[in-house]
């Protein structure tokens, strides 16, 4: 018989601890980032590849944050180390690629891309892991509603960043 609890784990509270180890990788830069940008400066068809706001520190710390999720996960979901590993990496490939995107369409760094600064980090962490270690995928109903929350978690946590000083722009 299915009951509520199983309800509400299968829709809810599982698909949270699936992509939170994406949710860290995508937030981890926001406080520990800065330093050296990941392009050092270089150009492509005269504009910047990333920007000053992708740096090698963030990328390390965004990289840790989603494995270190991973292991805190992992005695209750084994397959979750490898998936948190995927994660990580397809936000950073995610961020990176809307960043290269908003660079070579004139956007300047830091500004607003909206949708693809929303959900560029979690499409791209959701395909890596379902390409590469296709092993506890939420339902679609999970799937559904871990998007609704991708896009009010980004911009709640970005509007309380910028109030802290740690972001340029609230959304």
């Amino acid at each position: 018989m299915y009951n509520y609890i199983d309800f509400i784990y299968t829709l809810i509270i599982y698909p949270i601890i699936y992509i939170f180890p994406a949710y860290a990788a995508n937030g981890a830069p926001v406080i520990f980032g800065g330093g050296k940008p990941l392009d050092m400066g270089a150009k492509l068809m005269g504009k910047r590849v990333f920007g000053d706001h992708k740096t090698f520190r963030g990328t390390a710390s965004s990289l840790i944050a989603g494995i270190a999720v991973g292991l805190i996960e992992y005695p209750f979901f084994h397959y979750m180390l490898p998936v948190a590993i995927l994660l990580a990496i397809g936000a950073n490939f995610g961020d990176l690629i809307g960043s290269f995107i908003k660079r070579q369409i004139g956007m300047k760094s830091g500004k607003s891309f909206p949708v693809m600064d929303q959900y560029g980090f979690y499409v791209f962490a959701l395909l890596f892991a379902f390409i590469f270690y296709n092993v506890g995928m939420p339902t679609l109903y999970g799937l559904v509603f871990i998007t609704v929350l991708t896009g009010v978690t980004h911009l709640l946590t970005n509007i309380g960043a910028h109030r802290l000083k740690l972001k340029d722009v609230p959304w």
